[in-house]
């Protein structure tokens, strides 16, 4: 029979209260109740974790590393979401329509994962109305932040959807201006809704004319400011 470790970013659910503001809600009892169902896996850089399609029977949170949530669409191109971060719950889109996961995941390098079994999730909602209040808030703060992202792929210009897509790297998910870049090319491709070759085009012109600099994987921002004003102007 396989065995299955736990690693010290994952040892149970009691420790993750000090982590993730929505199972802070929840009792000592209540986090134990969860941590009988729940597991964690490895998962190698590229590795699907949930695939579009696929029957929804957990939440995720990550406890390591990155990946990129996105859909899947026609002649198979992807259109990159968002980035997921460590201690993100991540699933709640199929947790009361039709159980079946309407985007994938992909681990963007090596990183660990917890499965929280949906029904016990649900169960949580169902006795404990501050985490249930809580679980709508975030439900919808991630729709808002859809509507934006929805403005942008259609109002904008190619050179503002790069900005944005930036200014998304920069403040939302590296919290830096300078960063490695786990992305690669066709990923800021789908994270920004264009072809490979225009995202490369337009990096390689707010590189020339100093708004960023790449060397390889490193990206850094040297103006911000304009890098708004692009944004602004779409």
């Amino acid at each position: 029979m396989a065995k299955f470790s736990k690693s010290d970013n994952c040892k149970n659910c009691v420790d993750c209260n000090m982590r993730i503001p929505q199972l802070s809600l929840l009792s000592h009892d209540e986090l134990i109740e969860l941590n009988k169902s729940r597991f964690e896996v490895k998962f190698k850089a590229g590795e699907t974790i949930f695939k579009q399609g696929t029957s929804a029977t957990h939440l995720l949170i990550l406890t390591t590393g990155l990946a990129k949530l996105y859909v899947e669409g026609v002649q198979d191109k992807q259109l990159i979401i968002r980035i997921v971060k460590p201690w993100e719950i991540v699933g709640q889109a199929s947790l009361y329509f039709d159980n079946r996961h309407h985007y994938s995941i992909a681990a963007l390098d090596d990183c660990t994962a917890c499965f929280i079994d949906i029904e016990s999730f649900k169960n949580l909602i169902r006795s404990n109305s501050l985490f249930a209040e809580e679980f709508i808030r975030n439900c919808t703060q991630k729709g808002i932040y859809s509507f934006e992202k929805m403005v942008s792929l259609s109002q904008k210009q190619m050179h503002g959807r790069i900005a944005d897509g930036l200014i998304y790297l920069t403040s939302k998910v590296y919290e830096s201006a300078e960063f490695n870049l786990h992305l690669s090319r066709q990923d800021v491709a789908d994270l920004t809704g264009m072809s490979k070759d225009s995202a490369i085009r337009i990096l390689k012109e707010f590189h020339n004319e100093g708004i960023i600099k790449l060397d390889g994987r490193k990206l850094s921002v040297i103006d911000f400011d304009q890098l708004e004003r692009i944004s602004e102007t779409g």
